[in-house]
């Protein structure tokens, strides 16, 4: 019986003593939950409104005129376009883009002094464009499926007028109405812009984005006038569009063309 106490006692304090080291040692490690890497290639459409201005139109007048602006607009128009970009990481994105913006209506006055004769004028006309822009994006964070983003694009837009109409009055008594005629025309110019929007994730794949962007699009100009009866002083000049802007705001929407790739969390050791 004394033998059996003294075996039952030593294995007691072996297995004390193994625990003791156990403790010793580093502790084990715990893998955390895989995390969703959302990166790789997408396609993107927008469509949108424009809201556009022009600072400046311009042609040749006679020695001694003073024209005054009284008024240039356009009309808003929609406008559509198709993307393709690649989302780097969580917070940044690259894309380019090609878009069409319909016809606007531009509609405005000038009234030219000249001797002492005041001579109005009549502007209408159309104006569309095709823009092509590199863009890159910062993702600001993301709160219950939302991202808010900035980002600027450049690059440059095919810009065209047509049906450009004058109506005004010839210098001789500023009393016989005088007609001139634009020709269609297009002018190609650098263009960028500045956005600022919401994304929201609707699934992993598919991204919606409400978004406000800032245009510079140059410069347009009609083809060679034309009036009708001869004498219109401008008779053969283009007039030209100089400093065109547009407040756009656009509907997107973020089509992921592979899966997510799957990037585990750092280890984390308890202890």
């Amino acid at each position: 019986m004394g033998s059996f106490k003294m075996l039952v006692a030593a294995g007691a304090a072996a297995g004390l003593a193994v625990a003791a080291h156990a403790a010793d040692l580093a502790p084990a490690p715990v893998m955390q939950p895989m995390l969703q890497e959302f990166s790789g290639w997408y396609l993107r459409g927008n469509v949108g409104m424009t809201n556009q201005q022009v600072k400046n139109l311009t042609n040749t007048v006679a020695p001694g005129t003073r024209v005054q602006t009284q008024f240039l607009t356009f009309d808003s128009a929609p406008f559509a376009g198709l993307g393709l970009g690649y989302q780097v990481n969580n917070w940044l994105r690259l894309d380019g883009t090609a878009e069409y913006r319909a016809s606007a209506h531009f509609h405005g006055q000038q009234v030219a002094t000249f001797g002492g004769i005041i001579l109005p004028d009549d502007y209408h006309a159309s104006k569309s464009e095709w823009l092509f822009l590199a863009n890159a994006y910062v993702d600001l964070g993301t709160w219950w499926s939302v991202t808010p983003f900035i980002g600027a694009g450049v690059g440059t837009s095919r810009n065209t007028i047509s049906s450009f109409v004058d109506t005004g009055a010839t210098q001789v008594g500023a009393t016989i109405l005088s007609t001139t005629y634009g020709n269609t025309a297009s002018k190609w110019n650098l263009a960028w812009a500045l956005y600022g929007g919401l994304a929201y994730k609707v699934t992993p794949g598919l991204t919606l984005e409400f978004a406000y962007r800032y245009l510079d699009l140059g410069a347009a100009a009609t083809g060679s006038t034309n009036s009708f009866d001869g004498v219109t002083i401008v008779n053969g000049t283009p007039f030209g569009f100089r400093d065109i802007t547009s407040h756009d705001f656009m509907l997107g929407m973020r089509w992921m063309l592979n899966e997510p790739i799957a990037m585990p969390a750092p280890i984390v050791r308890k202890g």
